[in-house]
């Protein structure tokens, strides 16, 4: 495993953090999104301060690699203790244990804030972020059939669930 940084996200991070999903929004399935996102999209994270609420990025000898984020699973009020987060590794950051190191840090941070449960989703095939979510404890609950459709297929979405408390 490599040694990293992780830490909170700064504004300087943004075009960085902006530039690994925007790969993803173009190139990749890992999003439903189909264009990158505004500039304005990321900032809002960087301010969010409930509990379960984190933005952080690896940094490896000055370059981001990868972020990780965690907020509100639904906006109803039963949902106050589940949190829904979302890793994006960059191409040269993944195989080099990005992701585990990413939930390494933010795993406690959600149970410090009395998150009980953590939901991923992640679309197939990504048999890379289904191994790193098993390694972090996450179970599979259940797989959504065709519910995204991205470059002519339809793409089925997996749902993890890992218990902190």
């Amino acid at each position: 495993m490599v040694t990293m940084d992780i830490r909170r996200a700064l504004p300087a991070d943004l075009p960085a953090v902006a530039a690994i999903y925007g790969r993803e929004a173009l190139e990749g399935h890992a999003t439903f999104d189909l264009e990158p996102r505004p500039m304005h999209l990321w900032e809002e994270p960087l301010t969010a301060s409930g509990p379960g609420e984190h933005f952080l990025v690896a940094e490896d000898d000055g370059a981001v690699v990868g972020y990780a984020t965690s907020g509100p699973y639904r906006p109803k009020p039963a949902y106050l203790h589940t949190r829904e987060s979302t890793v994006y590794v960059a191409p040269d950051g993944q195989g080099r244990g990005t992701g585990r190191a990413l939930y390494d840090v933010l795993l406690p941070l959600l149970a410090a804030d009395g998150v009980r449960a953590v939901v991923a989703g992640v679309a197939l095939p990504n048999p890379a972020s289904l191994a790193l979510h098993r390694a972090c404890g996450f179970e599979e609950v259940g797989t959504m059939r065709q519910v995204g459709r991205k470059f002519d297929r339809w793409i089925d979405l997996t749902w993890l669930q890992k218990l902190l408390a």
